[in-house]
């Protein structure tokens, strides 16, 4: 990918703190520009480092990073005026409201006009939902306001790039949807979005592209289309013959077989040499139900999530609550 593309760029990223905990292990990430990226992994996993080590927070022990193009730590006066951020929660002034907390924020910019500024945080309290409590002390927010409230200093200022650090966290289901909304709305708007979460559903809902993280190292990473591709989707027969099902899908390699009133679910056999599971194979498993008296009402192969390309990835699941 060209460099223009790409908006984040990592070789051999490490960081190891003392001790010898090594807390992100040769990272090589690739975050095209235009994209709502997903850093998807458990926590602990390394996100939150490798995003400290991309600002410019902490130093990498080896490897590089460039963001916009640039290198980072040794480039961060021209990069991070170009990029939001909001990571592990926001700095706020417990004592200021909230529109007094962002007008603080927007007089730290050297490139924010003072004579815009009511008119930048208005807009942006707007955006997150913010504008009914603007006038209320910080120290009052609940953990999902002040969680809406760094994510509106992050948006003061247009910004080619977004990193935000487990943005819902806090949220109700109706405060996730609508940063869900605004995320989207901004990719739309042309602003690059990388994202840090653990939730699979929040990132297969809105991202394009992610990468999975797991102890340090990255497992894979891609377009979302290709990551829950990558996974087998499982077999799902319904049919009042349940238990006569599972016996002649056992008996033909279907593997982890789940029953749930008429419906059975079951791994398929793992791919052959010449190709794996195809229409043949599906339609023989058919038969074979069919020749056993098994009444199938309903036959088929459910699509793949990324819950599904983790859990084959790293053979251990985490919260995927949306």
């Amino acid at each position: 990918m060209e460099p223009r593309e790409t908006v984040i760029a990592t070789r051999g990223l490490t960081k190891r703190y003392g001790g010898g905990h090594l807390a992100v292990d040769g990272l090589d990430l690739t975050v095209p520009r235009g994209s709502v990226f997903g850093f998807l992994g458990p926590n602990g996993s390394g996100k939150t480092t490798t995003i400290r080590m991309l600002m410019g927070l902490i130093e990498p022990t080896s490897g590089e990073a460039h963001v916009l193009g640039q290198p980072m730590p040794r480039a961060g006066r021209r990069v991070l005026p170009r990029v939001g951020a909001l990571i592990e929660g926001p700095a706020l002034y417990g004592f200021l409201s909230g529109r007094d907390n962002l007008a603080r924020f927007d007089a730290a910019d050297p490139t924010a006009d003072p004579r815009t500024r009511a008119a930048r945080v208005g807009e942006a309290l707007e955006r997150v939902g913010l504008t009914g409590a603007a006038h209320k002390k910080a120290r009052a927010y609940s953990l999902g306001m002040k969680q809406r409230l760094g994510l509106a200093a992050a948006l003061l200022q247009p910004r080619e790039l977004l990193v935000l650090d487990e943005p819902t966290n806090g949220l109700d289901p109706q405060g996730m949807r609508e940063i869900r909304a605004l995320v989207r709305g901004l990719a739309a708007g042309g602003t690059t979005v990388f994202l840090s979460s653990h939730l699979l559903d929040e990132i297969e809902q809105v991202c394009t592209h992610a990468a999975v993280m797991s102890r340090g190292r990255l497992l894979t990473q891609g377009t979302v289309a290709e990551l829950a591709s990558s996974a087998r989707g499982r077999l799902s027969v319904t049919t009042p013959d349940t238990a006569e099902a599972v016996r002649v899908l056992k008996e033909h390699g279907v593997t982890d077989l789940l029953t749930a009133d008429d419906r059975v679910t079951g791994e398929l056999p793992a791919p052959s040499a010449a190709g794996g599971t195809d229409l043949a194979d599906l339609a023989d498993l058919n038969a074979a139900l069919v020749r056993a008296d098994v009444r199938v009402r309903a036959f088929g192969t459910e699509r793949a999530s990324l819950e599904d390309a983790f859990v084959a990835l790293t053979g251990e699941g985490f919260d995927v609550a949306g």
